[in-house]
């Protein structure tokens, strides 16, 4: 009869939980799904990755993920009692040769959450596809991570005209190449999911990479992907000075803000390196940016309905 189950299937209903279990501990906390961004396949223009020199199996590093080539969101959806509607889509840093995922990505979540913030950790494409032009590839997946985000936003809970972008080092240039390039789609539509806006509302680039010339931080100059208009979205930016010419030419991209009238704030502390997530020397003045984001953000409005 329905509902009634023989003794002898205990051992297979046993064995199906305790799959489920070991899935859901491998992979997370079930609360936290994962999403495939092109589960129709990659845009026909993606680079293919390269082939790893070896097949033999490697120690996963929880740390760092060295290879992706289906691109993932992970929702970190913010407690129902703390949750203000806002998101904001991380990009974790690594120098688009790896991801940095818990200190650059499911940490700043966490982060995130207690101010009330939904967060969409971008598992992007790495390593890097070519020796030129290597954020294409992460710039398709941030561009559709932004779409598939307020594609969503009904069911996760999340106001569609406060959505952010936040990320660190290569993150965090990618955070802003979004920002400041999302009307120049690098690829065609594929769905109804990339019907949707693809302008992040605000910026947060953290110890920002790769803003100089042809990709160089040791120069006191910005690149030709370094542009500010008048859509460009109001941004939040931490460094420090210490951290080779990133300081500086996090700096010069005020001049370009104020040029284009946006919104902008800049800490630029004197020490601190580069790297740290939130895991800051406390002693250093640097290890305060996170309060100061969240200053930001309340006080730019994006902790409440609009």
């Amino acid at each position: 009869m329905l509902g009634q189950l023989h003794p002898a299937g205990w051992p297979r209903l046993f064995s199906v939980a305790l799959i489920i279990a070991m899935t859901i501990a491998a992979n997370g906390n079930s609360e936290e799904p994962e999403i495939k961004l092109w589960p129709d396949g990659l845009p026909e223009s993606s680079r293919p990755a390269r082939e790893p020199k070896t097949d033999a199996p490697k120690k996963v590093d929880p740390e760092r993920i060295k290879r992706v080539v289906d691109p993932t969101l992970t929702v970190m959806k913010a407690p129902a009692d703390k949750a203000n509607g806002a998101a904001c889509v991380v990009f974790p840093g690594g120098g688009y040769q790896l991801l940095a995922w818990q200190k650059e990505g499911i940490e700043l979540g966490k982060w995130f959450n207690e101010q009330g913030v939904t967060a969409i950790i971008v598992k992007y494409r790495v390593p890097r596809r070519g020796p030129k032009n290597f954020h294409v590839e992460p710039f398709q997946d941030g561009i559709r991570a932004i779409r598939m985000t307020r594609h969503h936003s009904k069911e996760w809970g999340i106001d569609p005209n406060r959505v952010g972008v936040a990320g660190f080092s290569a993150g965090g240039h990618l955070a802003l190449v979004t920002a400041m390039h999302y009307d120049k789609p690098p690829y065609e539509g594929l769905d109804i999911i990339d019907r949707q806006n693809a302008r992040p509302d605000f910026c947060c680039g953290i110890y920002a990479a790769y803003l100089g010339d042809n990709y160089k931080d040791n120069l006191a100059e910005l690149g030709s992907l370094m542009k500010v208009t008048k859509d460009t979205p109001p941004t939040f930016l931490a460094v420090t000075m210490d951290d080779t010419w990133r300081g500086v030419q996090s700096g010069q991209l005020l001049k370009l803000y104020k040029e284009a009238g946006i919104p902008v704030e800049a800490h630029i502390y004197s020490a601190g390196g580069h790297g740290y997530g939130l895991r800051s020397d406390k002693r250093k003045p640097i290890s305060g940016w996170p309060n100061r984001l969240g200053d930001w953000l309340e006080f730019s409005g994006f902790y409440k309905a609009r």
